[in-house]
């Protein structure tokens, strides 16, 4: 059920009616799927539909990925409000520098967001794949969930439409998934896909050729597949080992299919 736009109205006092409460916008995190408009679902056009302002992420001097994907929906400029990242790349994401920069970043996006919110303007935040799986946008939520309405709209994950698109069953029987960030130092990657029945690695960029080692040393190489962009323009699907070289773009990702039970 719809969450409504307007709080309901005080109780009367014994001699006059108390006034109404004051209305407030609602925070939509709206999961925008892989990559592909198509796997858009319809609650996730809706809220693109009508809310008042269309929030994504992005790197400075780019559009995000997101709000591309919502231009198969929505095209309306005036309704977009870009975040850039302070840092994307140029530090390690355990660098107390780092963790400074990007909690400023969300503490001044949660406060601007707050204004839209409390003049009663809708938000929708839009979140490659689902918003609460490695999304931003819980970095928002967590700041102003408990002082505005929230509906969090869910998504088809990029992992998903990634192993779908290589037409790769990823969990059979009583396969365990492991899902694993490539920013993992090596011991941990190596540890974890041993004991992994099945595997996804996300977040590959300039980690791939130590995931790479961290799969041979795990003895999962042959049995990794790498999908870059999936269900995307420029989509890429191969045998990990038959990759040549080290490249890989943000959105990419390598899949280990589990082995499990089959009747």
């Amino acid at each position: 059920m719809e969450r409504p736009h307007e709080l309901p109205p005080a109780a009367p006092a014994a001699d006059e009616a108390a006034p109404r409460a004051a209305a407030t916008g609602t925070l939509y995190g709206v999961g925008m799927g892989p990559g592909d408009p198509d796997y858009l679902t319809v609650r996730a056009v809706r809220v693109l539909e009508r809310a008042h302002h269309l929030v994504h992420f992005c790197k400075a001097g780019r559009r995000g990925n997101a709000r591309t994907i919502a231009d198969a929906v929505v095209r309306d400029a005036g309704r977009e409000w870009a975040l850039p990242y302070p840092l994307t790349t140029e530090l390690p994401p355990d660098d107390p520098a780092y963790v400074a920069a990007l909690a400023a970043f969300y503490d001044d996006a949660a406060s601007r967001l707050a204004d839209a919110l409390g003049a009663g303007r809708d938000v929708a935040i839009l979140s490659e794949g689902d918003p609460f799986f490695y999304g931003s946008f819980m970095h928002l939520w967590r700041r102003l969930k408990d002082r505005f309405p929230v509906e969090v709209v869910p998504g088809v994950t990029g992992m998903s439409g990634c192993w779908t698109r290589a037409g790769t069953p990823i969990t059979w029987g009583d396969d365990v998934l492991t899902v694993l960030p490539a920013t993992l130092p090596r011991a941990r990657l190596v540890a974890h896909l041993r004991a992994a029945d099945a595997a996804v690695v996300m977040k590959l960029g300039r980690h791939l050729p130590k995931v790479r080692a961290a799969l041979a040393e795990a003895g999962l190489l042959a049995r990794a597949v790498y999908v870059e962009r999936g269900t995307m323009a420029g989509e890429v699907v191969a045998a990990l080992a038959d990759k040549p070289d080290d490249g890989a773009p943000y959105f990419s990702m390598v899949l280990v299919p589990g082995e499990g039970r089959r009747p």
